[in-house]
């Protein structure tokens, strides 16, 4: 085996070591994972924004603005809709798998 072949083999251990510890093998890779509440916070966000748009469309359409047709309408509040309840539904499993967590013994 090679000198390269060597080098390479030891990076690929090294890796699998720290995966199985639960590290990100390079610290590039560390520093661009996501956290769990810059996700959550950007979902909300994100919901938030959705909604803000229905709500304007909406408002538009019944100052009857020529540029806005119901279907648009009607496809932003469903946007709109859908997105909240998905919203709740991953809130719901989120304090169900903490009350479970919260209710194990120690």
């Amino acid at each position: 085996m090679s000198e390269m072949g060597i080098d390479q083999v030891l990076a690929q251990m090294r890796a699998m070591s720290s995966m199985a510890q639960g590290a990100p093998a390079d610290p590039a890779e560390q520093a661009a994972r996501p956290d769990f509440a810059g996700l959550l916070q950007e979902s909300v966000g994100k919901v938030n924004e959705v909604q803000q748009t229905s709500s304007k469309l909406s408002a538009a359409f019944e100052a009857e603005d020529p540029n806005v047709d119901l279907a648009e309408v009607m496809v932003a509040m469903q946007k709109s809709s859908l997105a909240f309840q998905a919203m709740t539904t991953v809130r719901n499993k989120l304090v169900s798998a903490y009350q479970e967590i919260m209710s194990m013994p120690v």
